[in-house]
């Protein structure tokens, strides 16, 4: 043992003890969670979570198959993080393409497109609450536009509260797409494309066949990460319709935020959460096989 750490370079020695203690914080919480989710253990039990009585995969065989809530809200996050995700990533390319070039200006266009990303969830779910109200700014315009009064129920609709949720995202997460993507473009190698057009192609020509290909895992990675983040929307949907009308616009963290808090089925949940978290690894793996595959 001594001699095993005689042979430990000393810059790695001194960071051995954080890595424990992070890794400690990470694997301990997961094996709760795994105990908690095969037990029917709740705080009204007033119990501890050790004691409880173990039912095994109760929790997840009811979650999946006799909890239409629990569907139905997995199937409206995949949409919610589909949508949001193909608008995101075709914005950030296009910004990304305007400005790849330098023009006299640049850093306040970028600064000033970066600031939605700056704003915290929650006030930024409130300007939209405030935006897309009966009587707010955005019926008005609309109206203004149609030439009479439009009272669209943006929040209280199923298909409106959805898409404003999206608007919101979109608005809020499509510069941190920008950044990504536009680091991908500025990374792209110049003498392939000064030889592209050398041989006569046109520019849309290279993008489809060139630039696209070499940012592949660079797009990979940036729909994991924000698809990654969309499976845990919670605040613009707790601002902005608190899953309703009924729970039609509820996603599957307000789902499992309601279900943990209001009835307090913290085994039920925790099952819950496995299985999104399955649902995710599962997707994530056969996106980033292309980018897995490349490095090896």
């Amino acid at each position: 043992m001594k001699n095993l750490l005689k042979k430990i370079p000393f810059p790695i020695a001194l960071i051995i003890p954080i890595e424990l203690v992070m890794m400690f914080l990470l694997i301990f919480p997961l094996i709760v969670e795994i105990w908690v989710s095969l037990t029917n253990w709740t705080p009204l039990l007033g119990t501890n979570w050790w004691h409880a009585k173990f039912v095994w995969l109760k929790n997840y065989y009811q979650i999946i198959f006799t909890d239409r809530r629990f569907v139905m809200a997995v199937l409206r996050t995949i949409l919610i993080a589909t949508s949001c995700v193909v608008v995101e990533l075709g914005l950030g390319l296009l910004y990304g393409l305007l400005f790849v070039r330098d023009f006299k200006g640049k850093r306040i266009f970028v600064s000033l497109l970066l600031l939605p990303m700056m704003i915290i969830p929650l006030v930024a779910g409130y300007n939209f609450f405030m935006l897309f109200i009966e009587n707010g700014p955005i019926n008005q315009v609309i109206g203004w536009i149609v030439g009479r009064q439009v009272t669209l129920h943006w929040l209280s609709d199923p298909t409106l509260g959805l898409i404003t949720i999206m608007v919101a995202d979109i608005w809020e997460w499509t510069p941190l797409m920008f950044l990504i993507l536009m680091a991908g473009l500025t990374s792209v190698p110049q003498n392939q494309v000064r030889a592209a057009v050398s041989l006569g192609a046109r520019n849309f020509q290279i993008f489809r066949f060139l630039t696209i290909p070499l940012m592949k895992p660079i797009i990979l990675i940036a729909v994991v990460i924000r698809g990654m983040e969309l499976f845990k929307i919670f605040d613009l949907v707790f601002i902005l319709t608190r899953g309703g009308p009924g729970t039609t616009t509820e996603t599957i963290s307000f789902y499992l935020y309601s279900a943990g808090f209001s009835y307090m089925r913290m085994g039920y949940i925790a099952a819950g959460a496995f299985i999104v978290l399955a649902i995710f690894l599962t997707a994530s793996y056969y996106i980033l096989k292309p980018v897995v595959k490349e490095i090896a």
